[in-house]
């Protein structure tokens, strides 16, 4: 990480999350640019997958990003908010009585079955006003997505769909991550029967991982995710570039003797005489509890100028304890920042440690890190 970022923080942090948007936009670009041709929408879900929508949505928005994808409506409200223009979809669809909202706020909902279709094309019926919807086929991921009975059933009353817009038909790949799973050569096929099946729409299948399946896949529109944010998306494929970083400041340092433990549980005796630094960071900063160590189970690493620190018992609420004692005095001090995720360590290699994903690791991220922006048409950064 630069040192400015950290230099211009406030003094009373204890933690600080860079998100780098010039990084953001480049990999933007470079997903436009694998799927040339076609619109590259952006999810932007879950708080743009922990990044900040707001300044996420403003930024991709300047890339030239025209479509998003949210999971609520409540956080299409959000995207609305910041680019008026834009054409906004809810992936968790239509409930009762929620007509109204979407067609106030000019939101597509996204429809997964023959009941939510009913109700939006009665409502527009209604409303004397034929707004713009998309479906939702399953085409094996058995979630969300309308089933192939219903949609059949749909194809028998035409008029249904004719009560509105159908602006988009979407589908959502399974094994996109490994692309050399049988499922998704079944996925596309199956989605190509959906397509001769409902009326003709622009269509969408491919997610991150989708993209870099080939043109194929990419129909009308892809929706780019995780791999926006500087996620792995592809077994065996490097991932763009870093988004995000998480540094944390050493709260104290203590000295601590041989066969003394360390936190809760004295799950971590101490094999050595140990220098041991603690951190303004905990689980409720999204640093998972799985993540701690004992003395025969490692646990993560901090990284305090290139040296690493190896973590040092449990990880507590707010707290987190690694062994400084072979990093130099003068740079393991109190106030001094230490790498969570970053050069050192990815998103992804931190999720593995902990075993789960980056997606997870990104949306856990809790709120009490201050947030620094690098965005060079912003003037930071």
């Amino acid at each position: 990480m630069p040192s400015s970022p950290l230099s211009s923080v406030s003094p009373t942090s204890g933690a600080v999350l860079t998100i780098d948007l010039n990084a953001l936009r480049a990999n933007y670009r470079a997903l436009s640019n694998l799927a040339a041709g076609t619109e590259c929408a952006a999810v932007v879900k879950a708080n743009a997958y922990g990044t900040g929508s707001m300044q996420t949505v403003r930024a991709l928005a300047r890339e030239g990003c025209k479509t998003f994808f949210v999971a609520s409506f409540k956080e299409a409200e959000i995207v609305r908010g910041v680019a008026p223009d834009a054409t906004i979809y809810v992936l968790d669809g239509l409930f009762d009585d929620s007509g109204p909202a979407f067609a106030a706020a000019s939101i597509r909902p996204v429809l997964s079955s023959l009941d939510e279709v009913r109700h939006w094309s009665d409502f527009c019926r209604q409303a004397g006003m034929p707004l713009p919807a998309a479906i939702h086929v399953d085409t094996g991921l058995n979630r969300l997505g309308m089933p192939r009975i219903e949609a059949e059933e749909l194809k028998g009353s035409p008029d249904l769909v004719k009560g509105f817009k159908l602006a988009l038909l979407i589908s959502h790949l399974v094994c996109a991550d490994e692309p050399e799973r049988p499922n998704n050569e079944a996925q596309l096929q199956a989605f190509e029967d959906y397509r001769a099946m409902l009326p003709a729409c622009p269509a969408s299948l491919a997610n991150s991982g989708g993209i870099h399946l080939g043109e194929r896949y990419h129909f009308d529109l892809v929706r780019a995710g995780f791999s926006l944010y500087g996620g792995k998306a592809v077994a065996g494929r490097d991932p763009l570039s870093p988004v995000v970083q998480l540094h944390a400041r050493i709260a104290q340092i203590r000295d601590a003797r041989h066969g003394e433990t360390v936190g809760y549980g004295a799950a971590h005796m101490l094999e050595r005489p140990t220098r041991i630094a603690t951190l303004a960071l905990g689980y409720a900063d999204g640093i998972f509890r799985c993540l701690g160590a004992t003395h025969t189970t490692p646990g993560l690493t901090g990284y305090i100028d290139g040296h690493p620190a190896p973590a040092l018992g449990r990880i507590s609420m707010d707290l987190i304890t690694l062994d400084v004692t072979d990093v130099p005095v003068e740079l393991a001090r109190r106030g001094a920042w230490v790498e969570i995720i970053g050069e050192h360590v990815s998103v992804d290699e931190l999720a593995e440690q902990a075993g789960t994903i980056g997606y997870e690791v990104l949306t856990s991220l809790g709120t009490r890190a201050e947030r620094v922006y690098l965005d060079s048409q912003s003037g930071n950064g």
